[in-house]
């Protein structure tokens, strides 16, 4: 039975984090053992300590570490996927996800078959429809698209076709083992937040690894939970939109660099459409800040936000 980590990055908010380990404590697949990192400062570490306990109801292992300062949704996986180095596999959730019983259990079968290196799920949102079955980068637009999106959770996914057309996990879970993890190296982490997992796998994919799908690994995700990227288009705050378009610029930079020069002027075309048809001006602003740095080749964490 592989043993595997489970990795939770946390910024101040210890009430999801124990929602998420609660679902864990349910989990069919028992041989497992949990690492949060928080991103928080020390006040959010003290606080999330405090309430933490040392192993679930289900007996598994639960320990924080501190990142010292915000390292972003990178930094943080990194940080804790380095406080386990020996394991199987990682399962990476985002800390506002209740994954159901045999979540974990179904994942692990699919990599079991022994043709991939990293398992996506079903991710779902609290209505009851999907969040996606895994993502399509739209390479000359520098657009991501969910499968299945929209669809009711009851509606069955073909397996097959998403595998044959994703190209990469949902960011609130992946699964990887340990082949994936030696061959690609670590996410990163000068994207801070967004898009980091579309490079990760767009990067192992160009090295021949392979990317499987489990349509009954389930999991809840209440999505942008702290980031607030699920706000109504005009109430978003800048944090955001601003880094969801600089890095997309990014990938493309990072993975298609021919392809640069015409994605920009697309990329622009997209988020004018976007946000002025809505008159989202505020939103606007912020978007058409993030294009320009993406275009300067601007990384790592934007000057507002707090070390």
């Amino acid at each position: 039975m592989p043993h595997v980590s489970v990795l939770i990055v946390g910024f101040r908010n210890p009430d999801d984090i124990r929602l998420c380990l609660g679902a864990l404590a349910r989990s069919t697949h028992a041989d497992f053992d949990v690492v949060i990192c928080e991103n928080g400062g020390d006040a959010a570490y003290a606080a999330l300590v405090a309430v933490l306990p040392t192993q679930l109801s289900s007996g598994q292992p639960v320990r924080a570490v501190n990142a010292g300062g915000n390292l972003g949704y990178a930094g943080g996986v990194n940080r804790a996927m380095s406080e386990t180095p020996q394991v199987d596999a990682w399962w990476i959730l985002n800390p506002d996800t209740e994954p159901e019983p045999r979540a974990l259990e179904a994942a692990l079968a699919r990599l079991a078959v022994g043709d991939c290196e990293a398992v996506g799920s079903t991710v779902y949102l609290g209505d009851g429809t999907v969040q996606s079955h895994g993502g399509v980068w739209r390479d000359w637009l520098a657009r991501a698209v969910s499968i299945g999106h929209g669809n009711p959770l009851a509606m069955p996914a073909d397996a097959a076709a998403v595998e044959r057309t994703q190209s990469y996990l949902n960011g609130a879970c992946m699964l990887v083992d340990r082949a994936f993890l030696t061959k690609v190296g670590p996410l990163r982490e000068e994207y801070f937040l967004y898009c980091e997992e579309v490079e990760w796998f767009l990067r192992a994919t160009a090295m021949g690894l392979r990317m499987g799908f489990a349509p009954e690994s389930r999991v809840l995700h209440a999505g942008g939970a702290t980031t607030g990227s699920y706000a109504a288009i005009r109430e978003r705050p800048k944090t955001p939109v601003y880094l969801n378009e600089r890095n997309r610029l990014l990938v493309t930079r990072d993975c298609f660099p021919g392809r640069l020069p015409v994605v920009a002027v697309g990329a622009l075309a997209v988020l004018m459409l976007k946000y002025g048809r809505r008159r989202a001006w505020r939103q606007l602003g912020y978007a058409l800040a993030g294009w320009a740095a993406g275009l300067a080749n601007r990384r790592g964490p934007p000057a507002w936000i707090p070390n």
